[in-house]
């Protein structure tokens, strides 16, 4: 049994979730908490598995308490907000920084034409989430690692690149920023990114991002040019992928790998249109989604990258690239930055 804290101070709120989520033979909610505050008071008692949280609460909200409960406790937290308030969204991203492991929004009630889907996806989010192994994570540490810097060995490369292209799920969000923060101001090159989170999401990706990096960040359109230096994220429920530096949305192609957007579509997109003048780099993230994708662009002659295990939230992803022998680096996102920095400075703008 998968034992479920919910903080929330609707108390409406509170008990729609809870019986949504005891309705399932996996699942039991143990304790409900009106704020931050009494979350973390609940946690030693209750011990839970998984907790879901809210954002906005009067007291403590859901980014400071996310960050108190993983300075001594290591469980997944989900955010779990308000899609359609934007600082919501916003705050939710920098709860993720934080620690917390994904972001949901809050299901629709029974009146809403599609909610049985909403809810099962709900569920099955949490009960998906209980499983991710998290850490301890202590405000008064650094939380940015001091990693060994890696030798690169580049001499085998005899292209200027001409594209990154990055996937990721859980865990993805703080993995991209730590990674687009450290590139250089004048970064030479488009960067066209899938990550895989919750039909509402995106567009507070985007304004979290564009606040924290210098890079202009945007949530891609239809055959929209692609431009030096930005940073473009496909929008939610569509295909995305490239074209004679074009930006590619597909309304109509089928889920890969249960997903859309999916990292393999985007993966192989670059494959045909880019081969060796492309870079491909793998997150964090559960399942296998662009593993055998990268290992088709790296036969290509291109840069491949997979993120470390010991950095990854989720090694699902990456760890798949790994066995494949996708990656030409398996490396920290600190180090995947200076990498990419490297490999690009004979590009040109």
């Amino acid at each position: 049994m998968i034992r479920v804290l919910l903080v929330d101070d609707s108390a409406t709120t509170t008990a729609f979730i809870a019986a949504l989520l005891d309705a399932d033979d996996e699942l039991s909610v143990v304790g409900r908490a009106t704020d931050g505050g009494q979350a973390i008071r609940m946690m030693t008692l209750l011990q839970p598995d998984v907790v879901v949280m809210d954002i906005n609460m009067p007291n403590m909200n859901g980014y400071e308490a996310t960050m108190r409960i993983l300075a001594i406790h290591p469980v997944p937290i989900i955010i779990c907000s308000n899609i359609w308030q934007p600082g919501e969204l916003v705050r939710t991203f920098e709860a993720i920084e934080a620690g917390a492991v994904t972001a949901i929004p809050k299901p629709p009630g029974p009146g809403h034409p599609d909610f049985k889907r909403l809810a099962n996806h709900f569920v099955q989010t949490v009960k998906a989430m209980a499983e991710v192994r998290v850490v301890c994570r202590k405000p008064w540490q650094q939380m940015k690692k001091i990693y060994q810097q890696v030798p690169f060995s580049l001499g085998e490369m005899k292209v200027a690149p001409q594209l990154v292209a990055m996937g990721a799920s859980t865990g993805g969000p703080p993995a991209i920023k730590a990674i687009l923060e450290r590139l250089n101001k004048k970064f030479p090159l488009p960067i066209v990114i899938v990550q895989h989170i919750a039909t509402g999401f995106v567009e507070g990706m985007a304004s979290w991002l564009g606040k924290n990096i210098s890079l202009p960040v945007k949530i891609a359109e239809h055959e929209e040019r692609l431009q030096a230096g930005h940073v473009y994220l496909a929008p939610a429920a569509v295909q995305m992928g490239v074209a004679k530096g074009k930006i590619i949305i597909d309304k109509t192609a089928f889920p890969e790998n249960g997903l859309r957007p999916a990292v393999s579509f985007l993966f192989r997109s670059v494959t045909e249109e880019y081969g060796m003048y492309g870079i491909g780099v793998l997150l964090t993230g559960m399942g296998k989604d662009g593993a055998a994708e990268l290992q088709a662009l790296q036969k290509k002659g291109a840069l491949t990258i997979a993120q470390d295990e010991a950095s990854a939230v989720v090694n699902g992803m990456p760890g798949e690239a790994v066995k494949l022998q996708a990656a030409s680096y398996v490396l920290p996102p600190v180090e995947i930055a200076r990498l990419l920095n490297k490999v690009t400075q004979r590009a040109t703008p």
